[in-house]
């Protein structure tokens, strides 16, 4: 069974390219990223540029059969991030196939988003940007937001990592890629929280300073000083990787 959804518009070349899932397989492009279980090439349809994230495996035995494949959770995280108002990569198409009962292969699409780079290879090159306290103070302030909103719905993103966001010319943040975010509650919640926020801390420790990280938690939790629990907490996302790094 094949399940395939897409936009379309009136593109003859969209609509050849992104028409069904064997077509996105068939698709030629610069590969990006590839290992044992998927791959992400990019290609370039009428002057504009598409991800395509193509899943053929969902891991050994039970892993076919039990779960979300690892596509459907990306897809479907992203449609949360844009209802929840979390500006994200737009999606062009995305499905899967299964025999069986058993994943076989699935692909997710989506449109590049224009102008941006990640903000892990703007700390590793040294951007300009990150040195301009104003500039700091509207990313931060979006990144807080957004953080905030994941988790106020119990939803953990699970590999919040500088690579992972996205900022455009106009100093707009996106979130892209997050096939392991999940939804919690309780004591599992708050591990999965204290986690996303040591990620993002990962980086920042390096090329920001403490006053522009402390903001951000304040952002963060809507606060304009930390209390007593908020410190307990700082506490435990300074530690988190201790020993794992």
């Amino acid at each position: 069974m094949s399940a395939w959804k897409h936009e379309v518009d009136g593109d003859p070349l969209f609509l050849s390219a992104f028409d069904s899932l064997e077509a996105v397989f068939l698709l030629e492009g610069e590969r990006l990223t590839s290992d044992p279980l998927s791959e992400v090439v990019r290609v370039e349809i009428s002057g504009v540029r598409y991800y395509v994230k193509r899943y053929w495996g969902a891991g050994k035995g039970l892993r076919h059969y039990i779960g979300r494949p690892r596509v459907k959770a990306e897809w479907q995280n992203l449609k949360l991030f844009a209802k929840w108002g979390i500006p994200t990569a737009p999606i062009v198409a995305h499905g899967l196939e299964r025999r069986g009962g058993a994943f076989i292969r699935g692909a997710l699409v989506t449109r590049e988003l224009e102008n941006t780079r990640d903000m892990a290879e703007m700390a590793s090159h040294g951007d300009a940007r990150l040195a301009n306290p104003h500039w700091v103070a509207g990313i931060s302030q979006q990144l807080a937001q957004h953080t905030r909103t994941l988790h106020d719905h119990h939803f953990t993103h699970n590999d919040l990592k500088w690579r992972n966001l996205l900022v455009n010319e106009a100093g707009k943040l996106f979130f892209i890629d997050c096939p392991t975010g999940s939804f919690w509650w309780g004591p599992l919640l708050h591990y999965r929280i204290i986690k996303d926020l040591a990620c993002l801390d990962k980086v920042a420790k390096r090329v920001l300073s403490r006053t522009q990280r402390l903001r951000f938690y304040l952002q963060y939790r809507g606060r304009v000083r930390l209390s007593q629990s908020d410190k307990q907490r700082v506490r435990r996302i300074l530690k988190f990787f201790e020993g794992r790094e």
